[in-house]
């Protein structure tokens, strides 16, 4: 599909791109490959909503890169756990989105539980996701050619989701086992909202970042165990941020995309199945449309009862 690969950075995805009048939201844009996302946006002419937990650390990350850029960059709040946060903000919002960036995560946390009794993990990194992609549909439909890129991870090698226990009610919890699934989320949501919203021009794929030499996702990490440790393993390497964006930027505007929905990257190009003993490529359950599709229907009940 491109010449790009695992070296390429964000900005040399969008060289030579013109990205005036585009309108872009990135959560968790205040660090990491969020960050840098929107620098590389920005700075090619993007118009970029940069979003974070709270509007003051936002607007801290917004006005540091407007300086950096001299690019259009707005902060605000959304709290991906809190549906009444996810609601202001769509509520908030005024004519077509081009693209959304689902980039905020959290990783490997103690058990920690929303006011809906959600698992953290689950919450953050799909629930949250789920409800503002929902929210901006009308949005991303009057685009016309939208996009949503949904950040993964290769931990989803190691669990697929409980759609029996979503949440962890029954089963012992496990942080990196919450991780795993929260990221199998991620790759399904994009893998049955490329199906069902196709009609409206809206294109949806994952991505796997990489493994990112340093990055506030890793705050709450214990003891990496043996199964999720990649040292070794064979074609991997650490990326830097830049590098560690690159993919995400690509989904988000390259023209290389085209009409590609629906598939799950790496490196800058459509990943290949996953084997064991080396950690890259998608997982065969992330690959099940019927599996997602009952993820979609498991993930709407969640929202309709936590909405009452």
């Amino acid at each position: 599909m491109s010449s790009f690969g695992a070296q390429t950075t964000a900005a040399e995805v969008v060289e030579g791109l013109d990205l005036k009048g585009l309108r872009v939201v990135v959560t968790g844009g205040a660090s990491g490959i969020g960050y840098e996302t929107v620098r590389a946006l920005a700075g090619a002419g993007a118009e970029v909503v940069l979003s974070a937990r709270t509007v003051e650390q936002a607007e801290a990350a917004a006005s540091g890169l407007r300086e950096v850029t001299g690019g259009s960059i707005a902060g605000a709040a959304i709290d991906l756990t809190d549906l009444a946060s996810i609601d202001a903000f769509v509520a908030g919002w005024d004519g077509p989105l081009d693209v959304l960036v689902a980039n905020a995560g959290v990783m490997a946390s103690p058990l920690m539980r929303t006011r809906y009794g959600w698992e953290l993990q689950l919450a953050t990194n799909h629930l949250g996701h789920f409800a503002l992609a929902e929210g901006l549909h009308a949005a991303l439909t009057t685009s016309g050619h939208a996009r949503i890129v949904s950040v993964s991870s290769v931990a989803h090698v190691n669990g697929d989701v409980d759609l029996a226990d979503l949440n962890f009610e029954r089963r012992a919890y496990d942080p990196w086992e919450a991780y795993s699934q929260s990221k199998t989320a991620n790759i399904l949501f994009a893998l049955e909202a490329a199906s069902r919203w196709e009609r409206d021009g809206i294109i949806v794929n994952s991505l796997n970042p990489g493994r990112i030499s340093s990055t506030n996702l890793g705050r709450y990490v214990t003891p990496v165990p043996a199964s999720f440790d990649p040292a070794g393993s064979t074609g991997v390497s650490i990326k830097d941020i830049p590098q560690g964006a690159a993919t995400s930027v690509m989904l988000a505007v390259s023209p290389l995309i085209g009409s590609t929905t629906g598939r799950y990257f790496e490196d800058c190009r459509v990943a290949d199945a996953f084997h064991p003993g080396i950690r890259r490529g998608i997982a065969p359950y992330a690959t099940n449309p019927r599996h997602a599709a009952a993820l979609w229907e498991a993930t709407e009940s969640l929202l309709k009862i936590a909405r009452g």
